[in-house]
């Protein structure tokens, strides 16, 4: 079995407080507006807000052996994320599953897949986001693979990567950008601070973001790429 995830103490406190008050979607434009998981990854408990290291787990198709395997070597202040390939209609995760990851101290869970129980998980502190919700349990057969990179809600996820969640979603920050995206997001903060300020007080938005000089712009090199080489070219 692979090494667990290093737990989030190992990243500066300076670092772990940013990263749990960014919002997702900072993220996202600060990743070049890429990082985020499929529209379809619903937070499904009382509280959406997570951020932390990676544990990786892909489970055969409906199966839920490695999910109990792997939430017990999960370190506190990871994120749990489950490769359940999609599948929607057998749940890998539960009230009891969300009760042992809350006490030991996970910052949230991501499946691929279905839970259920929702009538307890939609109360819970824990953040917990997934596809779907079925009251079909899976079965304890088959072996999966612990710590590997997999894909999660059309993201690759390397373990030990950052997993942040918030109610726009989720994103995936590579743990070896996660300083320079951090300081990218802060940087675009500022930006969207004083742009909203200036709407506030009743500036025109396209004006702002130079839309108009962008059309401009646009409109003069046509529209199709094919166009623009052609111009080019002529001269």
């Amino acid at each position: 079995m692979n090494k667990p995830a290093r737990p989030a103490a190992a990243v500066s406190s300076r670092l772990l407080k940013e990263i749990r008050t960014i919002r997702t979607s900072l993220l996202s434009d600060a990743l070049g507006k890429g990082g985020a998981m499929d529209h379809d990854m619903h937070c499904l408990s009382a509280n959406c807000r997570m951020a932390g290291p990676a544990v990786t787990v892909r489970v055969h198709t409906a199966d839920i052996l490695m999910v109990g395997i792997t939430l017990s070597h999960c370190p506190k202040g990871s994120v749990l994320v489950i490769d359940g390939q999609g599948e929607l209609n057998t749940a890998l995760w539960g009230e009891v599953t969300t009760l042992a990851a809350r006490l030991k101290g996970l910052q949230g869970v991501v499946i691929d897949g279905a839970i259920r129980d929702f009538y307890k998980i939609r109360r819970d502190k824990l953040p917990v986001f997934a596809r779907a919700v079925v009251p079909n349990a899976g079965g304890v057969q088959y072996a999966g693979e612990f710590q590997v990179p997999v894909q999660c809600g059309g993201a690759i996820v390397h373990p030990g990567d950052w997993v942040v969640g918030d109610e726009d979603g989720v994103v995936v920050v590579p743990q070896d950008r996660l300083e320079s995206v951090i300081e990218a997001a802060k940087r675009l903060a500022v930006v969207e601070k004083k742009i909203e300020d200036e709407v506030a007080k009743g500036k025109d938005l396209a004006t702002l973001l130079r839309y108009h000089e962008l059309l401009a712009k646009k409109t003069s090199e046509g529209v199709l790429p094919q166009m623009r080489f052609l111009e080019k070219g002529k001269g």
